[in-house]
């Protein structure tokens, strides 16, 4: 079992000139205490269940090139970017930016998107549902031929792209992991199982559902023919402090590996607290590192 650490507040005292330096001691406790993934979210305000919607969030990709500059090790992603954002073109030579520049070492996180209020908000088109899922779809067939060397034109039902360049070409290999967020059974877990290398469960949702919906890609990776061990299982989840924070840390992975998940995001709700960073370092990275 790997874990990872989500950032979701930047809320420090004294914001903003504090988030630079503690951003950085952030990332640098999570990297020394064995986390094997620092990821950021892919929003411009705040999300409610979090803080007020005006909380500071910077942007994720500026973010993320900041958090390559000051680890070495750990691997970084968005978790996930939202489709709407930014053109799947600019989107896909981002990440490769980042990923040339980290050394190899990113997560190509995305999804359909679902927070209408920011996209209004910054004047950013938020098409329907279904478009939004033909658009993700169409964004991970630009993104494999982008990343595999070819440059012909995509001419698809909502994207058009007359020359799909991206060099420098990522230095992971053969490129950096796609993970697509999000369960729904009949769209999400099938783009995986088509053009996935992870996917992205709530933890909160339980271990019987998440072994419904492990179940569900599995089928979807046979009926393509895809090798169902090749796709990296991962959920998200909250982590808090206080002194149970531990203790339950430990028991959620168990009962997540026994689930069929590999890879255990947790976001960071108490950012301030780098103690229970070096506690989890300590007493739950060796504890897990087997499941």
């Amino acid at each position: 079992m790997k874990l990872g650490l989500q950032i979701v507040r930047f809320d420090w005292p004294g914001s903003p000139a504090s988030i630079r330096p503690r951003l950085a001691d952030v990332a640098g406790a999570a990297e020394d205490a064995g986390f094997s993934s620092l990821w950021v979210m892919d929003h411009f305000f705040q999300i409610h269940w979090v803080g007020a919607v005006d909380s500071p969030m910077l942007e994720a990709y500026t973010t993320l090139g900041f958090l390559a500059a000051v680890t070495q090790r750990i691997r970084l992603g968005v978790l996930v970017a939202g489709i709407v954002y930014r053109h799947p073109g600019i989107l896909i030579k981002t990440a490769t930016t980042l990923d040339v520049l980290s050394g190899g070492r990113s997560y190509f996180g995305i999804g359909a998107a679902w927070y209408e209020r920011e996209a209004r908000g910054l004047g950013v088109p938020f098409p329907s549902l279904p478009v939004r899922f033909q658009e993700l779809e169409e964004t991970l067939q630009v993104l494999h031929q982008m990343w595999s060397g070819g440059a012909p034109a995509f001419d698809g039902a909502h994207l058009h792209l007359a020359e799909p360049i991206s060099r420098p070409a990522p230095l992971a290999r053969p490129h950096p992991s796609i993970l697509i967020g999000g369960g729904g059974e009949k769209k999400t877990l099938r783009l995986v199982a088509k053009y996935g290398d992870a996917c992205n469960l709530f933890a909160g949702s339980g271990t019987g559902p998440i072994r419904h919906k492990l179940e569900v890609l599995r089928r979807h990776c046979d009926d393509l023919g895809r090798d169902y061990d090749a796709i990296e299982r991962t959920a998200l989840g909250q982590l808090r402090r206080g002194r149970a924070a531990v203790p339950d840390l430990i028991a959620a992975c168990r009962s997540l590996a026994q689930a069929g998940i590999q890879h255990y995001i947790v976001s960071l709700m108490a950012p301030d607290d780098l103690s229970l960073l070096e506690t989890i370092g300590r007493e739950v990275v060796p504890a897990i590192a087997d499941l």
